[in-house]
């Protein structure tokens, strides 16, 4: 099965929309066959990092660092699943990393919390 761009763009509206559940009902049957497709399964880690299924959160950004190492958004996004499952120290590489690739004031205020 494959996700048709209407369906990619439903899923996107409602992660938009806060409905992170509803993005997945969409999303779900099609990610093991998008499994390299770094658009989908970035919009699936965020779906799931909404709805604290963290687990699946991370396992799914994991995949998105993996293809994309140089995707500042994924890599901060991991390392906030990290942080938000307690897993701090874990967490911090990844959101020094993702602040030195995008200096945004999101990333940096969350890189200072780890600062050495």
């Amino acid at each position: 099965m494959t996700l048709t761009l209407e369906n990619y763009r439903v899923a996107e509206e409602l992660v938009e929309r806060r409905d992170p559940l509803g993005a997945l009902r969409v999303l779900e049957p099609v990610l093991e066959d998008e499994r390299d497709n770094v658009a989908v399964q970035q919009l699936a880690g965020r779906a799931y990092f909404l709805s604290l299924q963290l687990r699946r959160a991370e396992a799914t950004l994991r995949r998105v660092v993996e293809l994309d190492p140089c995707d500042a958004w994924a890599t901060h996004a991991l390392g906030r699943t990290l942080e938000r499952a307690g897993r701090g120290t874990e967490a911090a590489p990844y959101l020094r990393l993702a602040a030195a690739m995008n200096p945004e004031p999101e990333y940096t205020a969350a890189a200072a919390k780890y600062a050495d």
